[in-house]
């Protein structure tokens, strides 16, 4: 069994950087990757009738690309000028961002089971949109409250997050009629 500087076991050591971690973590990437897959869900309605699996692909797959964009611009933005990333740094901040492509799972899997609930093409849009909005209502309350947020200032940032949410959906029914 190797051990780190301290002489503690790398398993416990392992566990301690998970714990800080889950500690620190950062939820804004989910309610950013939800607004994402919201945003697809509409432009998939507005442009076309994309069949199910395409839209299942586009949207784990915009989810994906973000994530890298935002990993990308991490990595080689602000710490490449202060510190070469190591493989540390660069698995520290794949997780970091992973909400953003997370987010997007939620929407894609209610337009697969879609049809198991009896909904046409259009009824899936919704459900995804509705998950997606849901989605992003969750991560914001996540985040306050994993930040210590007070009972009000998580309803204050789930009701601006509905509001958010509201936009797209009224966005959504202004670019499809």
């Amino acid at each position: 069994m190797t051990e780190d500087e301290t002489g503690a076991p790398a398993a416990a050591d392992g566990r301690k950087r998970r714990n800080e971690h889950r500690e620190h973590a950062d939820y804004t990437g989910g309610v950013y990757g939800s607004m994402l897959a919201a945003s697809v869900v509409i432009g998939a309605g507005s442009w076309g009738s994309f069949p199910r699996g395409e839209l299942v692909l586009l949207l784990l797959l915009t989810g994906l690309t973000f994530w890298i964009a935002h990993v990308h611009a991490e990595l080689f933005g602000a710490r490449l000028a202060r510190h070469t990333p190591n493989r540390r740094v660069v698995l520290h901040v794949c997780r970091d961002e992973w909400p953003i492509a997370e987010a997007s799972v939620p929407p894609a899997a209610a337009v697969a089971i879609s049809p198991l609930l009896g909904l046409d093409v259009s009824g899936a849009l919704w459900l995804a949109l509705s998950v997606a909005v849901a989605g992003q209502v969750g991560w914001s309350v996540a985040a306050a409250h994993h930040a210590g947020a007070s009972r009000r200032l998580m309803a204050v940032t789930a009701t601006v997050n509905v509001l958010l949410g509201l936009v797209i959906v009224v966005l959504k029914i202004v670019l499809t009629h």
